[in-house]
């Protein structure tokens, strides 16, 4: 018997305490509202919604969740706009490093298409420089705050466009210099990854790593592209592969051959609940298909996606899972378990972070039940006496 079946659901406090690894979380889904405000105006952006911060969160919020794919995109509109000189790159991406330490992130994969922020005339490579070094000083004062995090960047190249080569060439030529790895995104519907099969080989051919965003809302045959023939060595979101499982009304379960095979290759998901719930994936968090897919060990991670537009965090992600299907600390650590054994950064990296971080971790906030426990009957003791 372990703690967990003793104690009940981690708390708040305990789940934002608990290492977390995030490999699916957007740049330019994550600034604070008060900095797209300040940097409009250092920009002379002048076409947001609102310049109060606090309206303009709200505005975000509502935007994401409003069913129209013209308003939860004209969002992203902002944020970009506000993030084309090299000084408003290394601010947001200091300020992610930080927000997801504070959040209890230990290790991050943080993704961005640098073919977005080219408008005030920086090159492709300088925009590169700017988040790296960005990341390096939030880093830094997140240790000085007392907090520990790893930052690694990915590179997107946009599936509607015609650079992923030259993007994926980007990447691998700053895989030593902070950045680890290369993903594709956009609007699957009408743009399969197999239109940017040059940069895949390119990267297989380099011994380098790549996401794509596959199964968010188009389904089977976006995730069979990207594993079949592209090659991807994790799926962003996934979430479709849902599709390919049958579940009896007797609650036997039979999985398709793409699902089987997802599973069996133990294929990262990089699953987003709360952004799932906005596009439409999912019609709550109960029914969300990472309840099931934890209940049947496929290789399932948890993540943010957008943290201004869905509202959230890890630590959100989790209370709300924590809510929806009583998982228990012990869940959290095998999906952070997971997570870290996909991340992008060598194989004894990731061991040490998930032996000398992350369990040890855990195992502490674990460990707490019984000291409340003590305490509660060493009251009762005293009170008896």
């Amino acid at each position: 018997m372990t703690s967990q079946t003793i104690a009940n659901a981690p708390t708040s406090d305990q789940i934002r305490r608990a290492p977390k690894v995030l490999l699916h979380d957007h740049l330019d889904g994550g600034l604070r509202p008060g900095t797209v405000v300040d940097l409009a105006r250092e920009t002379g952006y002048a076409d947001l919604p609102h310049t109060d911060p606090d309206k303009l969160a709200l505005w975000f919020h509502q935007a994401a969740d409003s069913g129209s794919l013209e308003r939860y995109l004209e969002t992203f509109s902002h944020t970009v706009g506000v993030m084309q000189t090299r000084d408003a790159l290394v601010r947001v991406a200091a300020e992610c490093a930080e927000d997801l330490a504070e959040d209890g992130v230990v290790y991050a994969e943080v993704r961005y298409a640098p073919e977005q922020h080219l408008e005030g005339g920086l090159t492709l490579e300088e925009v590169v420089e700017a988040v790296n070094e960005g990341f390096r000083q939030g880093e830094r004062r997140a240790r000085e705050n007392g907090h520990r995090i790893r930052v690694g960047a990915l590179l997107t190249a946009m599936r509607h466009a015609a650079r992923a080569l030259e993007i994926a060439e980007l990447a691998n030529g700053y895989r030593d210099l902070g950045v680890v790895g290369f993903d594709i995104a956009g609007a699957e519907a009408g743009h399969p990854p197999t239109r940017h099969l040059d940069a895949f080989e390119y990267l297989k051919r380099e011994n380098n790593h790549f996401t794509i965003h596959a199964g968010e809302a188009f389904g089977l045959p976006s995730i069979w592209q990207a594993l079949q023939w592209c090659g991807a060595d994790r799926l962003g979101h996934g979430v479709r592969i849902i599709d390919d499982i049958q579940v009896r009304d007797d609650g036997t379960v039979e999985l398709g051959r793409l699902a089987a095979y997802v599973r069996d290759k133990r294929v990262p998901l990089e699953l987003c609940p709360s952004s799932n719930l906005q596009t439409g994936a999912a019609a709550s968090y109960a029914e969300h298909p990472i309840g099931l897919l934890r209940r049947l060990h496929f290789r399932a991670t948890v993540n943010t996606d957008n943290r201004l537009m869905s509202h959230t965090s890890m630590s959100r992600e989790f209370e709300h899972l924590v809510e929806a299907f009583g998982y228990t600390l012990d869940d959290m650590q095998w999906f952070t378990v997971n997570a870290m054994k996909s991340a992008f950064i060598p194989f004894d990296e990731r061991l040490a972070m998930i032996n000398d971080v992350i369990k040890p971790g855990y195992a502490e906030l674990k460990s707490e039940w019984l000291f409340r426990q003590t305490a509660s009957t060493s009251g009762s003791s005293q009170e008896e006496g």
